[in-house]
């Protein structure tokens, strides 16, 4: 063929346009379609984790964030769910927010012109074994070395009456009674051997109450009780342990040990700091998982921001107060902040929001396979895992995964699933 005629291409340029042109506008049309349908499409990824979850465990709560709030997975994420000790999630920020991470706790000491030694608690809930050996000397350069004529009990900074849901009247040491001054978690650890109750603990000294305790209430054998039972109980127990480091630290106590108030007026000879910053408390709180340890954190977040005595009502008013100021009141229900009580109540996209706030103190929490960071929560008839999953595609998500089984497998099951697939 010639070469077209330039009549001819006026008459193209300007009528009907040709095969090739229709051609070509005919298929940037049918790929735009087609990318339109593949954008409306999930995600290879993404089906291949739902379908992954749903196969597991199809009754599941399940819920994945990315780091920008999208949703990657949400399987049953509506209904509001038991956490159990991924409680201690929310009660890490909330202490983290109200006192820092550098917070102390603080134990005050007082004496008199008769030298009679009064002992004010401040709810420190690492005051254990090691903690006396190191006040100990402190205490005693302070007071000096003269015998001390007693020893009185200032626990007045909690309420006597002081009961946190889901916290049973038992001798398990996770049922230890929340007190202003308590040693060792309000646990005695013991060895008992028919009659004979030896420490379970070579830091710890074995005293009289420990062992009329263990021996009445303990196990045949190695074991842990709490001191649930009577705070007065509780009490004398703290008193003889002190006084039992006070000797070996070259001090000694004549008198008897009794509980009551710091008289007013009568200065502190010594402020014992926690050698443990807050911070290194909570590590062991969400990694221990200890109930304990939990409540007080939380009942100081309420007297420290409204001022003694605590009381839970303070505490759940802080936190309340706290996780409004994000939109979360109505997401996260607190009764208590360590999980026992089946009265807290989540919701995976609240929690999933307050995983984005506690983002910055991520490395508090267990580290698992794979790079993960989370807390499991644990109760009769629930399993919980909520955390950080580092993923191929994603990045880093938030998720939540709440079972109502005792399968604790099958929570990691999943996050497993959600780190291969996503």
């Amino acid at each position: 063929m010639g070469v077209p005629s330039a009549q001819a291409d006026a008459r193209r340029s300007q009528g009907a346009p040709s095969r090739r042109a229709v051609s070509q506008f005919g298929a940037v049309r049918m790929s735009r379609l087609l990318l339109l349908v593949l954008l409306l499409m999930p995600a290879p990824a993404l089906a291949g984790a739902k379908a992954q979850i749903a196969a597991l465990a199809p009754s599941a709560l399940v819920l994945v964030m990315d780091a920008d709030g999208n949703e990657l997975v949400a399987q049953n994420a509506d209904a509001p769910f038991v956490p159990a000790s991924v409680t201690k999630i929310v009660t890490a920020w909330l202490a983290l927010e109200v006192l820092g991470a550098d917070y102390r706790f603080q134990t005050r000491f007082y004496l008199d012109n008769n030298r009679v030694l009064y002992v004010r608690g401040g709810g420190d809930p690492f005051l254990i074994s090691e903690e006396l050996a190191l006040l100990a000397p402190a205490l005693v350069t302070a007071a000096g070395k003269a015998p001390l004529t007693g020893i009185v009990l200032d626990a007045s900074y909690y309420p006597s009456d002081l009961r946190i849901p889901g916290i049973e009247d038992t001798a398990e040491a996770y049922d230890a009674l929340n007190s202003a001054l308590a040693v060792n978690f309000n646990t005695i650890h013991a060895v008992r051997n028919g009659s004979k109750v030896s420490s379970a603990e070579a830091q710890t000294p074995i005293t009289p109450l420990a062992i009329s305790q263990f021996r009445a209430r303990g196990p045949n054998g190695r074991g842990r009780i709490s001191l649930a039972q009577d705070p007065v109980v509780s009490l004398r127990y703290s008193g003889e342990l002190l006084a039992a480091f006070i000797q070996r630290a070259g001090g000694s106590v004549t008198g008897k040990i009794a509980t009551g108030s710091v008289p007013e007026g009568l200065a502190p000879v010594y402020v014992h700091r926690q050698s443990r910053s807050l911070s290194e408390i909570l590590r062991g709180v969400l990694v221990g998982s200890n109930n304990y340890i939990a409540n007080q954190i939380f009942l100081e977040t309420g007297g420290h921001r409204q001022g003694g005595p605590v009381s839970l009502a303070k505490s759940l008013s802080v936190a309340n107060e706290m996780l409004g100021q994000h939109n979360l009141a109505g997401a996260i229900q607190l009764e208590e902040g360590s999980g026992l009580s089946r009265g807290n109540r989540f919701t995976a996209r609240g929690l999933a929001r307050l995983l984005h706030l506690f983002a910055p103190h991520a490395d508090l929490l267990v580290r698992g396979k794979g790079g993960s960071l989370y807390k499991t929560g644990t109760l009769d008839g629930i399993r919980t895992l909520a955390g950080y999953a580092d993923t191929a595609k994603h990045g880093r998500v938030r998720f939540v995964i709440a079972l109502r089984s005792n399968d604790g497998a099958m929570r990691f099951q999943l996050l497993r699933a959600i780190q291969s697939k996503l």
